[in-house]
């Protein structure tokens, strides 16, 4: 079809610099400083800035115990932010990843940074979170007298009824539920249950665009459903409208929901196989629409059109897939869920479908094409002003993807993507999303 080798015209806008948010709905990115060891100053200027440019808020910083250069990465980080100005950062203790923290050392980290010019501050008090933890709960009543702090950890373990348990520990909480298990969607009953058992208490609502993870010396090889997820998620926020919302992650490559620049030095031992060449950072491409949408407390399109709201961005493709078909290759022993939790093994296949996701956000109605290889392309229909959202099943094709916004029989985006294939590296099917944009 000749629309394929039009010229585009239309220039694009890009987005604005996020303006600071010091108080409810803000909106942080999950930040594993144990990956950060050989992070330089230019690469958190940089990391900072996109994440700015994405209208994310802040990061909350994931720490272990067991890592020395922790206090080193902090400083940086925090020097980097103030330097940079209008971001914000909080301490997340990671307590699932080599054990419970000491108490002093808690209290001295927190102590460390609760008055330096970046740390995200609510209710006049220095945020704190953990990752698990709940049987050091009673730790908490110690640092807190000593701290100060407005502690609102993730005690996923415990689950919505367990925090009447914890009730006059904890102020507010943050879930870690942000995948389905199985062959379906995620929808928000247990956001609706978190809330409801926090009674008022703040709630941190997790997003996330995907899980896959693959690393056999931490006993780990699963995935839960992405596909549709990272639209369909913040389609959600609109509904459930948490105090704040916290991204999982901004460079967790292990487990493949990262949405930050690659840096290799930062990916584990034997994640490099299914991170190298698979780039998250379009996923930030509709962020300041989303996180706009979510502060404005403005339901379901984004944006709609609203004269209060007026368009400022012309059209733009977001995409992703996976680069195999589920039965090109052998699984690698991927199972779709996580037995080690006692959900039920699903092929992973069955979990993760074969299809090309595309988010269209586009001034007026359009039409949208996917093109799979050398078969006839889709034709779809964006019918609202805003971001549209669509998939289109592999069907047995492989091949180049293009995508085109197409309006009055002109093309006005259109971007390529690397192609499927049947061709598996090593024999074992890729399970993680290569994701792209047309900037």
């Amino acid at each position: 079809m000749i629309f394929w080798y039009l010229l585009l015209t239309l220039l694009a806008v890009p987005p604005t610099i996020s303006q600071h948010h010091p108080g409810d709905q803000t909106v942080f990115a999950h930040f594993i400083v144990g990956n950060a060891a050989a992070m330089t100053p230019e690469q958190w200027e940089c990391d900072i800035i996109e994440a700015q440019k994405a209208h994310i808020d802040g990061f909350a910083m994931n720490i272990g115990p067991q890592d020395d250069y922790t206090d080193r990465v902090l400083h940086m980080a925090y020097d980097v932010a103030e330097r940079i100005g209008n971001f914000s950062m909080f301490l997340s203790f990671d307590y699932g990843s080599a054990g419970p923290w000491p108490i002093d050392r808690v209290i001295d980290l927190i102590n460390t940074y609760k008055n330096r010019p970046a740390q995200f501050i609510y209710q006049n008090k220095p945020m704190v979170s953990t990752f698990e933890g709940a049987d050091s709960a009673e730790d908490w009543r110690t640092i807190k007298a000593a701290t100060g702090c407005m502690f609102i950890p993730n005690w996923t373990s415990l689950g919505p009824a367990g925090m009447s348990s914890v009730w006059d520990i904890i102020d507010g909480a943050f879930s870690w539920d942000a995948w389905p298990i199985g062959a379906q969607d995620k929808d928000t009953g247990s956001d609706e249950e978190w809330k409801r058992a926090l009674a008022g208490k703040p709630y941190m609502m997790p997003v996330a665009p995907w899980f896959y993870t693959n690393l056999p010396q931490w006993e780990k090889n699963w995935l839960w459903r992405g596909d549709d997820l990272w639209h369909y998620r913040w389609r959600q926020v609109m509904d459930v409208q948490p105090t704040f919302i916290q991204i999982l992650t901004w460079n967790d490559y292990g487990e493949a929901h990262y949405i930050g620049p690659i840096y290799k030095s930062g990916v584990p031992d034997g994640a490099m196989h299914y991170v190298s060449g698979h780039p998250h950072d379009a996923w930030r491409a509709l962020l300041p629409h989303y996180i706009d949408a979510y502060r404005r407390k403005q339901p379901r399109h984004f944006p709609m059109s609203n004269p209060r709201y007026p368009m400022s961005y012309g059209d733009k493709l977001v995409y992703w897939y996976r680069l195999n078909p589920s039965s090109a290759g052998n699984t690698g022993g991927t199972t779709g869920n996580n037995p080690g939790m006692g959900q039920p093994e699903l092929p992973p296949g069955e979990v993760s479908q074969d299809r090309v996701f595309v988010s269209a956000m586009v001034p007026e109605p359009s039409d949208v094409y996917i093109h799979i290889g050398s078969n006839p392309p889709t034709r779809l229909w964006a019918q609202f002003p805003g971001i549209n959202h669509f998939s289109v099943p592999f069907n047995g094709h492989t091949g180049p993807v293009k995508i085109a916004i197409v309006r009055n029989q002109q093309a006005v985006k259109l971007v390529d993507g690397p192609p499927i294939t049947d061709q598996c590296a090593a024999g074992m099917v890729d399970w993680n999303a290569f994701v792209g944009s047309s900037e």
